[in-house]
């Protein structure tokens, strides 16, 4: 597997439903080589079953690596002078190269302060985004305040001298159907937001006019007043002192948060491992001590608790650094190109050219801390590094990893069960002039981490010594890179990595002999990945609007502009040159390896001899995470043995060719019967799939795509089946299946995967799933190998250990890694542990982890373990005994072969399977949770006043900090509340959110995670929740306040005008109404709606693809303009009669009727997770009133509680 890493940690936006985890991800990005450009939409249209989840604003420290960068564009432009009069376009549309299918208009200009922008004019687009990046990080944190680029991020949103009330941008993108978003990385920083493009108009008091919006053509006043406003960010931030040091406390929680994630500890780690006279050993995020240089947080302000305000560096920071030559801007929007860009020439002429800027002496934005010998020391060439490659180690004067660095091993224990090994080298950075023409680590990644047979990925995967293998770039600066070759290792794998490890050096010697003497074979491979790469270019689609802003900014300092949508998609010819000298660093002596074991410190362990493990080597902390570590250096006897690899193993060999590549992109939307068929008069992207058979236990959809003109099909397939989730063995035992499944197919659909067609096979409580999509030349086949494997290899499984020793192998190890990721589950972060427990109250007839791994280890496992016959029979009548199924065939198809693939599917699972009845089809219920009187007629009067019931749970990890407590209020059934109901829960919970997280996060400084929203669950439940996690607050506590704001909130509701509640609606009419951008998403949507009303009965079947019209519609008032309901109406006109204050009235009536303190129908819990210092507050709790602390507690409460009817809110019932 090919791969990069990327660290997220960014807040959501997009979609009102994603909680993004802090993590740090190895990604594939082979089929996108323009990674940057391509990312999934963000889309408000969910899938199935409409709900709202949480939206969680995090801005953070995104330790980003940069895989594609190219050096700075910047000076290869006649750059004008701050004093030239005029904008300058750089590139015209006609300019850009650009993807067949890409309709939209394209500029780059520059401004005269020097500012480089990107203009995009799409006038399909329902979202309109903007973002600035900027040439500085946390390489740029002076040494006595670490983290003051992350901290610097935080503070830009909370207020500027035009716009100086601290949580008015945020306000305003909410009201606006938008999102915004930040991210500090190790040389760089990104802001980006996205609107809904509205025109309505309440700012009358801006410096410049507002546009005409009767004209479509025009700015939007969403995204003008949202360009306002992020523009002062970059011209007149307020920075004020009282914000400064609430802030301070959010990066705090924020850097607490990562110290339960191994992903922030290991990445720290490794920072520390560097030169310490090198930025990347900085520590990037920063916290209260750090920030304030020695204040402790305990007390009241920096200087109370023995530090000081780190404002006046801040300032400095912004001054130095926050000049229009350090940045990039990128704006997509509905309106023409021409008035975009007279709106981005009004709002951002102001910021600051370098020229003006006070810069205290220095126009070095990237300075550092290597002292001016060490950089003499480099510049006289007394250092022994190849300079073959010019910009390696040149930047900062000081190499970042080197032979004082490397040639040492690090054992790690990690906080969750895990077993891999990550061997870094380091190598010349992405954006070497002679690196990026040809990206030799592309060709050399996909051969080490190839998982065809005869590959190291595959020796290992037959053998059960490893999980995943992966290769590729994996950390990134200006001067310097590190690539990595990383294995997921089993138990078995652990044991023998030394054998592993000699294996490993093995491969690279086969493939390094491939790049020294075969450069035919290597110019092959190497037009082999590009002619991919120019397929998945050529027919790349628009994306979502907010990520291109995003990454389209930090490209703009890497490509010339008019290259800029191709990005790293072309490269020149093989250089065998560039190729050996790239492949030279891949070498024992030029490493560093990081062995990460959570069965370190067992006793087992200790007896071991192995030249990967040292003993005797005393443990070690990390200074900031607190990784425990040891390390030593490689022996020279190691050293040589690993160089010497003149005996490979003989069942190693370099792949074949791909013979997956297509080559054939006709479309079936031109063939002479889907011509004649054509209308020109009909909107295709408003044509839903339609049902082409139905029989019973089985409906059959289909879709000719004439929308995008993508030679890609979708193949979506649901069998649902009651035998999965029959009892938690049979659950268990499928998961199990999947994992030997995916196992097994690695090696046979891996060509397919890296040359676009994909596809994937899970299991879940209704059944399975299956997908398979990709370009449709090659689709069938990888649909047929898929289906027949599903079933053949359920009859190698019965046939047992001796009869099939290599599945036998693959059974032991799926058993084995099911169970240490379902034991991991327990280490969840609180909130995410609230969510889960949430779920074990609310919904009927599931189970719980414990019950999971009870099948796994323990008594009853050693005494009745699961055994592959028994894994292959469950599988075989989860598959093919009783099963009903929904098929999908969508894309670049016709009806014809839609139907032989039905034929297909039919052979393989249903012609010897019976139907369902409709009493046999799975289904999960929600419960109903008991009001206040309720609850004291099953506990007592003693019952405590607030929430009825309360479940509280201890986190699992003792290193474990934080509290949680998520707190849900039930609404009525779906059903009963129907459109209108539903529709006015989504614009509660588009109100709700920035108000709670202004109060609660910003204000109050709970904690770093707060959110409210509205949320479905399972079997037609509404909720109205909050989230909060602290490492301040105890969870009883975090309660009251939420209540509080509960509270307050009901009186911000009376207070606001009508035309408040209009303007929100209209936000949320947008998000709903929101068009699928691309292919995948319309497939998404169809697919999610035909999935929710597959079990509804015959009667209630008709999937409900006009759903979101109508939640619209509900939202729509007559004294208030709505022109995205407008659009939607394709110039029909409808009558309605809602009010403004209709509108409020209905709002105050909900919210009165379930969710106001003393509400008649208020019935919910209150989830809470105590961290290990909360211990004692939990153990007092455990046995009051109202008050469960174990599952079974639940388990034996829910007697009492009924379920809530499943019936959806669009089911008509007339």
């Amino acid at each position: 597997m090919i791969m990069t890493m990327d660290a997220y940690d960014n807040r959501s936006f997009g979609k009102p439903g994603t909680i993004l985890s802090i993590f740090i991800a190895f990604m594939w990005s082979l089929t996108v080589p323009a990674f940057v450009l391509t990312l999934p939409q963000s889309s408000h249209q969910n899938s199935g079953a409409f709900a709202s989840s949480p939206r969680l604003f995090e801005k953070t420290t995104k330790l980003h690596s940069k895989t594609n960068a190219i050096a700075d564009v910047s000076s290869d432009i006649d750059l004008a002078s701050s004093e030239k009069k005029g904008t300058m376009i750089l590139a015209d549309d006609p300019d850009f190269v650009k993807p067949a299918l890409d309709k939209r208009k394209y500029r780059s200009i520059l401004l005269p302060n020097n500012l480089q922008v990107l203009l995009v004019s799409d006038p399909d687009t329902d979202i309109e985004s903007a973002a600035v990046h900027t040439r500085t990080g946390h390489f740029n944190d002076p040494a006595h305040r670490a983290g003051l680029a992350h901290f610097h991020e935080h503070m830009l949103f909370l207020g500027t001298q035009k716009f100086p009330v601290e949580n008015e941008f945020e306000d305003f993108l909410g009201r606006n159907g938008g999102l915004s978003n930040a991210y500090t990385d190790m040389e760089d920083t990104n802001y980006y937001l996205n609107v809904a493009p509205l025109d309505y108009d309440e700012d009358t008091d801006n410096d410049g006019e507002l546009p005409d919006n009767d004209n479509p053509s025009k700015v939007s006043s969403a995204l003008y007043g949202a360009l306002d406003r992020f523009a002062q960010f970059f011209i007149s931030p307020l920075f004020n002192a009282e914000s400064v040091e609430r802030e301070l406390r959010a990066i705090d929680s924020e850097f607490l948060n990562g110290m339960t994630s191994d992903s922030w500890r290991n990445y720290q780690l490794l920072k520390s491992s560097c030169n310490p006279s090198h930025p990347f050993s900085k520590f990037g995020c920063g916290n209260y001590n750090t920030l304030t240089n020695g204040g402790d947080i305990t007390g009241k302000s920096a200087e109370d608790s023995g530090g000081s305000s780190p404002r006046d560096d801040l300032i400095q920071f912004w001054e130095q650094n926050y000049v229009a030559e350090n940045m990039k801007l990128c704006v997509v929007a509905k309106a023409e190109i021409n008035h975009m860009q007279e709106c981005v020439e009004e709002l951002f002429k102001d910021v600051r050219p370098r020229d003006k800027a006070r810069l205290n002496g220095s126009d070095n934005v990237h300075s550092n801390d290597s002292s001016s010998s060490e950089l003499n020391q480099k510049i006289n060439g007394e250092s022994n590094i190849d300079q073959f490659f010019k910009s390696e180690n040149q930047k900062y004067g000081v190499e970042a990893f080197g032979s004082s660095e490397l040639r040492v091993v690090r054992e790690i224990i990690p906080l969750v069960e895990m077993r891999s090994i990550k061997i870094y080298f380091p190598t010349p950075p992405s954006n070497d002039e002679l690196v990026r023409k040809t990206r030799p680590f592309r060709v050399i990644s996909h051969l080490l981490g190839h998982e065809s047979p005869g590959s190291l990925h595959s020796l290992l995967l037959e053998e059960g010594l490893i999980n995943g293998l992966s290769s590729g770039v994996g950390i990134g600066a200006s001067d310097f890179s590190m690539s990595t070759v990383s294995l997921s290792l089993t138990q078995k794998g652990m044991e023998r990595r030394d054998y592993v490890l000699d294996l490993v050096w093995q491969w690279i010697a086969m493939v390094r002999e491939a790049v020294y003497n075969d450069p035919d074979l290597m110019g092959t491979f190497h037009d082999e990945m590009n002619q991919m790469a120019s397929n998945s270019f050529r027919f790349r689609e628009n994306g979502d609007p907010t990520d291109f802003c995003s990454n389209a900014a930090d490209m703009l300092f890497d490509y010339e502009p008019s290259k800029l949508l191709l990005g790293s998609s072309k490269s020149d010819p093989y250089d065998s040159e560039i190729a050996n000298r790239f492949m030279d660093r891949f070498t024992p002596g030029n490493c560093m390896i990081n062995i990460f074991d959570s069965d370190l410190e067992k006793e087992d362990r200790k007896a071991e001899t192995s030249y990967l493990s040292d003993n005797k080597a005393p443990w070690l902390t990390e200074k900031w995470y607190k990784a425990k570590y040891r390390e030593f250096p490689i022996s020279q006897t190691v050293l040589d043995n690993w160089a010497n690899t003149s005996n490979v193993d003989s069942r190693l060999r370099l792949p074949a060719l791909n013979a997956f590549i297509p080559s054939d992109f006709s479309l079936r939307a031109d063939d002479d019967e889907a011509l004649l068929s054509f209308d020109p008069d009909i909107d295709y992207s408003k044509v839903m799939p339609t049902l082409i058979m139905e029989k019973l236990g089985l409906r059959v959809w289909h879709k000719l795509d004439r929308t995008f003109r993508v030679p890609k099909i979708s193949f979506r397939l649901f069998l649902t089946s009651p035998n999965v989730y029959r009892s938690p063995r049979t659950i268990t035992l499928n998961r199990i299946y999947e994992k030997i499944l995916r196992d097994d197919l690695n090696s046979l659909v891996y060509d397919a995967s890296i040359a676009g067609c994909n596809y994937r096979v899970s299991c879940g409580p209704e059944g399975f799933s299956i997908s398979v999509s990709g370009y449709s030349e090659k689709l069938s086949q990888l649909l047929d190998v898929v289906t027949s494997r599903m079933l053949s290899i359920i009859e190698d499984m019965k046939k047992g250990k001796n009869g099939s020793p290599a599945l036998y192998q693959k059974f032991l190890k799926a058993k084995d890694n099911l169970l240490r990721d379902t034991k991991n589950g327990k280490l969840d972060s609180p909130y995410e542990t609230a969510s889960y427990m949430a779920r074990m109250m609310m919904e009927d007839n599931v189970w719980h982890i414990n019950n999971y791994i009870a099948e796994m280890e323990g008594e009853y496992a050693e005494s009745d373990p699961l055994t592959m016959e028994e894994c292959a029979k469950t599988a075989e009548d989860s598959l093919t005994k009783r099963l009903s199924a929904e098929l999908l065939s969508m894309g670049n198809i016709n009806e014809n072969d839609a139907k032989d693939v039905t034929k297909l599917i039919q052979t393989r699972f249903l012609n010897t399977a019976r139907p369902l009845q409709y009493e046999e089809i799975p289904q999960i219920k929600t419960l109903r949770m008991p009001t206040r009187d309720e609850a004291r007629k099953i506990f007592g009067p003693e019952l405590k006043d607030g929430i009825p019931l309360v479940l509280e749970e201890l986190a699992y990890s003792d290193s474990e900090e934080n509290n949680a407590v998520q707190i849900i209020l039930q609404a009525d059934a779906e059903h009963s509340m129907g459109y209108e109901g539903v529709a006015l829960l989504e614009l509660i919970s588009q109100m709700a959110y920035n108000s709670a997280y202004n109060q609660l996060r910003t204000k109050e400084q709970l904690g770093y995670i707060v959110s409210a929203f509205v949320k479905k669950t399972s079997g037609g439940g509404q909720a109205f929740t909050i989230v909060v996690q602290s490492s301040t607050t105890m969870p009883d506590a975090l309660e009251d306040r939420c209540e509080a704001w509960l509270k307050q909130f009901r009186e911000e509701l009376v207070d606001f005008p009508p035309e408040r509640f209009a303007m929100e609606a209209t936000a949320v009419v947008a998000q709903l109404l929101e068009r699928n951008i691309g292919f995948k998403d319309e497939v998404s949507f169809a697919w999610g709606e035909i999935l929710s009303s597959s079990n509804l009965g015959s009667k209630h079947s008709k999937p409900a693809f006009d759903r979101m019209e109508k939640l619209a519609k509900e939202l729509v008032v007559s004294d208030f303009k709505n022109e995205a309901f407008e659009d939607s109406l394709g110039g029909s006109k409808i009558s309605i009669e809602k009010t403004s204050q209709d509108l409020k009235d209905q709002v105050l009536r909900i919210w009165d009727q379930y969710f106001a303190l003393g509400a008649p129908e208020r019935s919910g819990v209150s989830v809470r997770v105590y961290g290990q210092n909360g211990k004692d507050h939990y153990k007092n709790n455990v046995g009051k009133p109202g008050y469960l602390s174990t599952y079974d507690d639940v388990r034996q409460v829910k007697n009492f509680f009924g379920a809530i009817p499943p019936a959806s809110y669009w089911v008509n019932t007339e």
